[in-house]
């Protein structure tokens, strides 16, 4: 490699080296300067620079307008990967303002620290095209997550969550790596394009259905699609509110955006069918079955759960369900839904478990008898709790319905005579099934009365400045979906 190969690969992967030295600055901050000070003031300081290194990185990604492919498919930068990097900085962005009344942790740089450290690993992940990077940014994302969820030492689910997490993603990534190991030996190559040329029109012999059953299966469990969904509830409940936010928000995009790049490049002219009565052999009928699955059981279950964390979790298997329809499409508006509904899902839940967040400290507890009558004690803070839900159960005007209209619609123009419309209907009923646990939590809200003896509810004004931000941007992108869908 020469000097110039290494000038480009460091302006190539400027956002990242950004975020970098971000990080080290937080850590530093921390450990120097801020000894001493309060836990506030330090995670306030953290926040700032955090944000900051963010702004500045995606910033950088929306202005800069170029398209490079660096040591075959290691680092594909185009104006629409550099959007989905800009998508993942701002969900940062919001995690780490949500993030500032923490009390769970006393070492503020080593958090702020991993989540910096898990956003270059999908930032690194989403601008990959080679099936050994791609490897290589997913585990590493995924042990700044493990780390993230065991971090409230002062809660054994906590340790409980991220034990299971670790287990079943170690489990994921020998999955993966098997599926990536096969493609290569069939190959030749790590790269997505040059395995599509190999395998074009071999047909679907026994080690290609392995290496695709074994890449479905690794990525399921990096989506909690079912049946690889049983991590996901502990973690999303056992783990610090925040982190959880971020597993259900940032890694959730940069994970269906690579699964439908691999899906659509590596595995071009695999695809099979799905249709209602005409199932041809590939990926597409695997990922209906999962996609249904995912809808069916992640709605169904969530209507018995009591804590709010646990109903968010079945909610986001759901939801999976959803996000696998525009994967299904595989037609360019099915890729264009695809990420409009994955991002705004993502700001979405950073909201719903922000409002959860501060409930949670306050009251000690996410169940739902612990926002009984929260319109009264936070009127505000209610009413984005109300936002996000309806956003998330898919009524119009919020950013849920128009998501949902654009996905929906698009697999059912996807296959000739309406093919995938089988798939659609599940999912608008399961849709008005999920109405039921979400206006469970809501008529806690505005219908119930709080017991007597019910702590107050302190909502700092940097965390509420975030949730209302969070809620108009919901409001807007689905009043006006041109202003996200233009640069998609």
């Amino acid at each position: 490699m020469n000097t110039v190969d290494y000038y480009q690969m460091l302006r190539l992967s400027a956002p990242e080296a950004i975020v970098t030295v971000t990080m080290l600055l937080v850590l530093a901050a921390d450990l120097t300067v801020l000894r001493g000070k309060s836990l506030a003031a330090r995670f306030n300081f953290g926040a700032l620079l955090s944000v900051l290194g963010c702004a500045s990185a995606a910033c950088l990604a929306l202005h800069r307008h170029v398209e490079a492919n660096l040591f075959d498919g290691m680092l594909v930068v185009n104006p629409s990967v550099d959007f989905i990097k800009v998508a993942l900085l701002a969900l940062t962005i919001f995690t780490v303002l949500i993030s500032t009344p923490a009390k769970f942790t006393e070492h503020v740089g080593e958090y702020l620290s991993l989540v910096l450290l898990g956003t270059i690993a999908l930032l690194f992940l989403v601008s990959a095209e080679d099936l050994l990077m791609i490897f290589l940014a997913l585990e590493f994302a995924s042990l700044s997550l493990y780390i993230l969820t065991a971090f409230n030492k002062r809660n054994s689910k906590s340790a409980e969550a991220a034990l299971k997490y670790l287990l079943f993603g170690g489990m994921s990534a020998a999955f993966l790596l098997f599926g990536f190991s096969l493609l290569y030996g069939l190959a030749g190559s790590t790269n997505l394009g040059d395995i599509a040329e190999a395998i074009a029109g071999k047909g679907l012999d026994p080690l290609l259905i392995a290496a695709l059953v074994m890449t479905v299966i690794g990525f399921g469990f990096k989506v909690a699609a079912v049946p690889f969904h049983l991590w996901a509830p502990d973690a999303y409940e056992g783990a610090p509110t925040p982190s959880a936010a971020f597993i259900g928000s940032g890694s959730k995009v940069a994970s269906f955006f690579i699964l439908a790049k691999i899906l659509t490049l590596a595995f071009a002219g695999t695809e099979g069918s799905a249709v209602w009565h005409g199932y041809v052999a590939g990926w597409t009928p695997v990922i209906a079955i999962i996609a249904a699955l995912s809808m069916v059981i992640g709605n169904l279950t969530a209507i018995v759960q009591s804590s709010v964390k646990r109903l968010l979790a079945y909610s986001a298997i759901a939801h999976a369900g959803y996000m696998l329809l525009g994967v299904l499409g595989n037609t360019p508006p099915s890729h264009t839904a695809l990420m409009f509904y994955v991002i705004t899902y993502g700001a979405t839940t950073i909201g719903a478990f922000g409002v959860v967040f501060l409930v949670e400290q306050a009251t000690g507890s996410d169940a739902v008898h612990n926002f009984k009558g929260l319109s009264k004690r936070a009127p505000g803070l209610a009413l984005c709790l109300m936002i996000f839900l309806l956003s998330l159960g898919g009524i119009p005007p919020l950013a849920g319905f128009t998501g949902k209209f654009f996905l929906f619609s698009a697999a059912v123009l996807a296959e000739a005579n309406l093919g995938l419309f089988w798939l659609v209907i599940l999912a608008i009923a399961m849709s008005a099934v999920s109405f039921y646990y979400y206006l469970r939590v809501l008529k806690a809200a505005y219908v119930e009365d709080a017991a007597e003896d019910a702590p107050a509810i302190q909502v700092p004004l940097l965390s509420f400045l975030a949730l209302a931000l969070l809620a108009l941007l919901v409001i807007l992108l689905g009043c006006a979906p041109g202003l996200l869908t233009q640069y998609l």
